[in-house]
């Protein structure tokens, strides 16, 4: 799997996209095959507060539920309709068609301390 070169990071393995004072989130390929197959996610509405480091959701699979950290702040402005009745989506397009929410940043910099692709390929080499 090749991780897009215009997201970065955490070593929770969420990506986040960053289009000016907005962002996309979700959580990586990797994450996704540790999981397994996914059967729910829970997400915040649009409105809530997501804070950097502090989790904002959960995906749970057929193995376990895993919370989802915020890699950036900001307030959710969507969250994915897609994946209320599809979360197996997230097995399948993790970087793509499954993201899991949009936000306004708070502070659209957070995301430079994050993990280039580069970077974010060797860390789950070495795990």
């Amino acid at each position: 799997m090749s991780y897009p070169e215009a997201y970065r990071y955490t070593k929770e393995h969420e990506w986040v996209h960053v289009d000016g004072d907005h962002a996309t989130i979700g959580i990586t390929d990797h994450a996704q095959h540790e999981l397994g197959d996914i059967v729910f996610v829970d997400l915040p509405k649009s409105g809530s507060k997501v804070t950097k480091g502090h989790t904002f959701g959960s995906v749970e699979s057929v193995k376990a539920v895993s919370d989802i950290y915020a890699p950036v702040s900001g307030e959710v402005v969507e969250p994915n309709p897609l994946l209320s009745k599809h979360p197996e989506k997230l097995n399948e397009d993790p970087h793509g068609e499954a993201w899991l929410i949009k936000v306004k940043l708070a502070s659209p910099s957070e995301a430079n301390d994050l993990l280039s692709a580069a970077d974010y390929q060797k860390y789950i080499g070495a795990e």
